[in-house]
């Protein structure tokens, strides 16, 4: 059974009432069973979220996570300031040694020493800047990659790749992926969220249905009204708006007849109305971060990116798949000492927080944290006192959701440029998060002008090292 074929069975489903529909989804069981074919995970995702408020969603295998909160640092964090030292930079400043690969690159100047200092942390003794010193006691929770490396050394052709496995920058994003696949364990809020961040690169849904497209949370404002603009409805009751949405429920059945019974834009729209309407009942509590405890709130700083981090719990707790958060401060050409020293400093304590708080909740093994930019930052200076794009290594980190803690993968060469050791490609990173949320990336497929796409294309490798 396929994606076309899937579409159909829900458009079957919209012509249906309420409880038949309800009815529909029960005798469905055997069309969502473990090992099901290409599409039959985007079948109940969406009936999961459409139809009976409940998730139906079927895996491959057992899941490791049920969440995933993506923080990503847009713009491309130096790992060797962060958490990649290497001294021989430092013995070498201003060099450009012979035989390293660095030669090649005549734009920038010799190698730039970082000035600050890395330590050991907890049991497993990881090494981390003092950029970091908060989460850095939280290292022994850390699945740290040293090795991944990207397609480009630009800006938007990276972050497309790192978002949807593609430069092509109409492709559906991880996030999209993952609410078509798996679907929602709460119908009253979106699968897919973004916080902290606007840029619609990271949260399209492709060719995907419109409600896989990122729903985006206004964190500029900490007052729940104003996060989710015209959430509620002030001059209906529920009752009445209830009642106005079935009627537009049966125009709209009326001209899927019309068109032939199937229409998939109209039907996306039919099931984003649903669940805005189950949302005005839920999400402005959702958003309301000051009914947590004072401690809670201190834990995390009276910050925007503090802010953010809560909500991303919040959220979790409400059974949000997938949580886009968004920190872009880190394209550091220029003056890198003192701006990735404010922009560590925006981020440690909340992510610090975020970590204990989801151990605290109970949350921690089931929500997968992703950390990282696009791209990281050459060993060599830029303008003198920067770093340039670097997309032959860098660094991200994996916590909670079933990866092993603890842990350094993979390494860069002795001056930090390139990946040599167990190299990590963006698929790779892609087909591991959908392996720890139980989904296998080679039959999470999607049927699109004549061919079947998948996030990870024909590439991606499970990093069956780093699952705990």
């Amino acid at each position: 059974m396929n994606s076309f074929h899937a579409q159909h069975l829900t458009t079957i489903a919209h012509h249906a009432n309420w409880s038949s529909r309800r009815q529909f989804i029960g005798s469905l069981g055997g069309l969502c069973q473990l090992g099901g074919q290409t599409g039959t995970l985007g079948l109940a995702g969406c009936l999961a979220t459409t139809l009976a408020g409940q998730s139906l969603a079927r895996t491959h295998f057992m899941p490791r996570a049920k969440h995933v909160i993506y923080m990503f640092m847009s713009g491309g964090p130096s790992q060797l300031d962060t958490f990649d030292p290497k001294p021989l930079v430092t013995k070498y400043a201003g060099q450009r040694p012979r035989g390293t690969g660095l030669t090649t690159e005549r734009t920038t100047g010799g190698l730039l020493p970082s000035p600050f200092r890395f330590r050991p942390g907890g049991q497993c003794g990881t090494q981390v800047s003092d950029l970091l010193p908060e989460l850095r006691q939280h290292v022994d929770d850390l699945c740290m990659i040293r090795s991944m490396y990207t397609v480009s050394p630009n800006h938007q052709p990276a972050i497309n790749f790192m978002a949807a496995g593609s430069i092509d920058a109409t492709r559906p994003t991880l996030g999209a992926w993952v609410s078509y696949g798996l679907g929602t364990e709460n119908s009253a809020m979106p699968t897919f969220v973004a916080l902290g961040g606007r840029d619609q690169r990271l949260l399209r849904n492709g060719f995907l249905a419109g409600e896989h497209q990122g729903t985006v949370i206004d964190t500029q404002s900490t007052k729940p009204a104003e996060m989710i603009p015209n959430l509620s409805n002030r001059r209906l009751e529920p009752s009445q708006q209830a009642r106005q949405l079935k009627y537009l429920e049966q125009l709209n059945r009326q001209h899927l007849e019309g068109q032939g019974g199937f229409d998939p834009a109209l039907e996306a729209r039919i099931r984003s109305m649903e669940t805005a309407f189950q949302m005005q009942f839920v999400a402005e509590e959702v958003c309301d971060i000051q009914r947590e405890s004072a401690a809670t709130l201190s834990s995390y700083g009276d910050t925007s990116f503090g802010h953010v981090c809560l909500l991303a719990r919040r959220m979790v707790e409400q059974g949000v798949r997938f949580v886009h958060v968004e920190n872009g401060s880190w394209d550091h050409h220029t003056n890198i000492n003192r701006n990735i020293t404010n922009a560590c400093q925006t981020i440690d304590r909340p992510i610090a927080a975020l970590i204990a708080d989801l151990k605290q909740c109970g949350l921690f093994d089931e929500t997968l944290i992703v950390w990282g930019g696009e791209f990281g930052r050459t060993p060599v200076s830029e303008s003198e006192d920067g770093r340039d794009h670097n997309s032959f290594g860098f660094t991200m980190w994996l916590a909670g959701g079933g990866v092993r803690g603890g842990m350094t993968y993979g390494a860069t060469d002795e001056f930090g440029f390139q990946a040599i050791e167990n190299r990590v490609s963006v698929h790779d990173l892609h087909a591991t998060i959908l392996h720890l949320l139980g989904v296998d990336h080679e039959r999470l497929a999607y049927r699109y002008s004549g061919r079947d796409f998948r996030l990870t294309d024909v590439h991606g490798r499970v990093l069956k090292e780093l699952l705990a």
